[in-house]
């Protein structure tokens, strides 16, 4: 049976639902940049190991970047996963809560087919939907203080 990352994304979103943490714990912080909905509505989990599809099926679709050793963060749909050293830093909540406004604005099944897409033919790094996210958590950590409508910004990159 061929790798459903849907599926895969599902089950492990449902795994993992007893450990998620509100985002609201972050509004405090992040308040000034998504709406109440939003913080209300995603959440994460803080984990050792991210979790990870099998990694022949990666390799298979060609995307072995997305399991480097590196990676802090994972979003999936309304949920990102966080290495213990990166719970604690604002700007990667920041980061992963500008892919959850992204799987909200373009839908589960385009999310995955877009985001698989640009990491095949850009790379990780200059993938659109993650160098929007950079540039987003970049400004952010310039200033965490001057709040602008992150969510906004994200609709408007992604033409919506």
């Amino acid at each position: 049976m061929p790798f459903n990352p849907l599926e895969w994304i599902v089950s492990t979103n449902a795994h993992y639902q007893p450990q998620r943490r509100p985002c609201l714990e972050l509004k405090a912080q992040l308040g000034g940049f998504f709406s109440d909905e939003l913080l209300a509505s995603a959440g994460f989990v803080i984990l050792d190991e991210l979790p990870s599809p099998p990694r022949a099926q990666v390799a298979a679709l060609g995307l072995d970047e997305l399991l480097s050793p590196s990676a802090i963060g994972l979003t999936l749909a309304d949920t990102y996963y966080l290495k213990p050293p990166a719970a604690g830093q604002l700007r990667v909540h920041f980061h992963e809560l500008v892919h959850v406004v992204q799987w909200q604005a373009l839908g589960p099944a385009r999310f995955v087919e877009r985001y698989l897409q640009e990491i095949r033919q850009h790379g990780y790094r200059q993938a659109p939907l993650e160098r929007m996210a950079y540039e987003l958590e970049h400004r952010f950590a310039l200033n965490p203080d001057g709040h602008f409508d992150a969510q906004a910004r994200v609709l408007s990159l992604l033409g919506q």
